[in-house]
């Protein structure tokens, strides 16, 4: 009771508008769940876009929409810091990364997972990896398959905000798996330089027995 009483103050936003930004668009908009979505660019050059996915989705500003608490980074990953400049201080948020840091030199990393530098740059937001393990065409369709529900993985060094994330993923007719943490269960669903982790791709349905 009390976990559907917190999503519905819940506010999302989906930052990037790309195949990513759609598929998930499209998860939210199957489900009736209100989402902003926002890129660089003016809202009116994609609002068509965003009207043909359904009445949910809600296109506006960049700074209109990171006044959301949940917030999907869907962009590339090149781009992540110039999103996290935008606002001073993430605190209250929880930032699910979406983005793939495939082809990235690992000393360009740091020698770290590419979420966890994902995670310094969005200063007191609340990290999850997570929905980043499908391509764009498998994550748009609906993931009731066959009696069960699409996996999706998720990580955090955060257990409350990964918590929260996979409610909303349950929300979403997806059935969660958590991983642990970024450094940990994590690196199965992150790139890392041109290999990536055993997780990335695999789609998988869960059957409730």
């Amino acid at each position: 009771m009390n976990n559907s009483q917190n999503n519905v103050a819940k506010s999302y936003a989906i930052i990037g508008f790309g195949k990513i930004g759609k598929a998930l668009a499209k998860a939210f908009a199957r489900k009736g769940i209100e989402v902003s979505i926002a890129t660089t660019r003016n809202p009116e050059s994609f609002a068509s876009e965003a009207a043909a996915i359904g009445p949910s989705i809600i296109p506006t500003t960049l700074a209109e929409a990171l006044k959301a608490n949940v917030i999907f980074l869907a962009v590339r990953f090149e781009s992540h810091a110039d999103v996290a400049k935008t606002l001073p201080n993430w605190q209250g948020k929880i930032i699910v990364d979406v983005t793939n840091a495939y082809g990235v030199p690992l000393e360009q990393l740091g020698g770290q997972p590419s979420a966890s530098v994902v995670a310094q740059a969005f200063t007191g937001g609340r990290l999850v990896k997570g929905f980043n393990h499908l391509g764009a065409a498998i994550l748009e369709q609906d993931p009731a398959v066959h009696g069960g529900s699409r996996v999706v993985y998720l990580a955090s060094d955060d257990d409350t905000a990964a918590a929260e994330i996979g409610e909303l993923a349950k929300n979403l007719g997806f059935s969660p798996i958590q991983l642990g943490g970024l450094s940990e269960g994590g690196l199965l669903v992150q790139a890392q330089g041109n290999s990536w982790g055993k997780l990335i791709f695999k789609d998988l349905i869960k059957f409730d027995l």
